[in-house]
């Protein structure tokens, strides 16, 4: 049996460069201002993906993102690991998105695609950490899902097996299919690109992305697979009331990069009363309770 499956992905900022720039004046994410890579929980979804593909012939692996033009180097880098297509959901409308409006626009693109068997991603993207989306679009599909994944161990009978990795220990579980299913950064890391397809892909853009000039514009036309599917939100019939800042009930209030700092230290010995006494001062400070 075939899979057709879809990796939602996202290009987030580095959150190890978070500057001054970092928020836009309406306190949303400057995502311009900010180095962009691709959210590492989603790479590991990937890898799951592509194991999959590996495993039954004719399997299909896309990468549905949402973000700027930009963000079309989402899909190139999982067409270079090994995945057929890509879908980039771009248009301003879009812009300013919260995990209810983000959630919203990738279950319209996913009713458009159509047919879809898998839908796979990171447990939650590093520029949020709420772990939302993911559950959120599978509500909005009516479909099963399985988060903290670890490993898909085996697909048959219209089944998905699949390893978690919860608090307190690791669990197997059972979903029928179609089902969404939400992977940790504890599974297999993604696999490397590969030279070949690297060479293939290397020019593979969305319209948005293109200047008009490039040495390579002929090639548009003489290699179809070169142009990434570009969508907006008319594209994928959604509603504009639930995109983008108009469709997002959460607003964000600050961003900042946190440094800890030691104020000041305090050398214990193994004596029962300083042991006490450090336990009676994080008590009365509220730090443990």
């Amino acid at each position: 049996m075939s899979l057709k499956i879809v990796v939602l992905a996202k290009q987030v900022p580095d959150t190890r460069n978070v500057g001054k720039d970092a928020m836009t004046a309406e306190g949303t994410v400057n995502r311009s201002a900010l180095p962009a890579i691709f959210n590492p929980e989603d790479l590991n979804a990937l890898e799951q993906a592509l194991r999959l593909k590996e495993q039954r012939s004719g399997t299909t692996v896309g990468v549905l993102t949402m973000g700027p033009p930009r963000a079309g180097e989402i899909i190139r880098q999982g067409l270079y690991r090994g995945a057929d297509t890509g879908w980039l959901l771009t248009d301003r409308k879009f812009a300013g998105a919260d995990t209810l409006a983000t959630s919203y626009a990738l279950a319209t693109a996913i009713r458009k695609i159509g047919n879809v068997d898998i839908i796979i991603g990171g447990r939650q993207a590093i520029d949020g950490d709420t772990a939302q989306v993911g559950p959120q679009v599978a509500q909005k599909l009516g479909l099963n899902q399985v988060t903290y994944a670890e490993e898909i161990i085996k697909m048959e009978d219209g089944k998905a097996t699949i390893r978690r990795c919860i608090d307190g220990g690791v669990e197997t579980v059972e979903a029928p299919l179609p089902v969404l299913i939400t992977v940790n950064g504890t599974a297999a890391p993604a696999r490397p690109c590969n030279a070949k397809l690297v060479m293939k892909y290397k020019y593979a853009t969305c319209p948005m992305e293109r200047k008009g000039n490039e040495a390579w514009s002929e090639l548009y036309e003489e290699r179809p697979y070169l142009t990434l599917k570009q969508w907006s939100v008319a594209d994928v019939d959604g509603d504009e009331a639930q995109c983008g800042l108009s469709g997002s009930p959460t607003k964000v209030k600050a961003v900042q990069n946190i440094a800890f700092q030691a104020k000041e230290s305090k050398t214990l010995t193994a004596a029962d009363e300083d042991i006490e006494g450090l336990i009676k001062e994080l008590l009365d400070e509220k730090i443990i309770g």
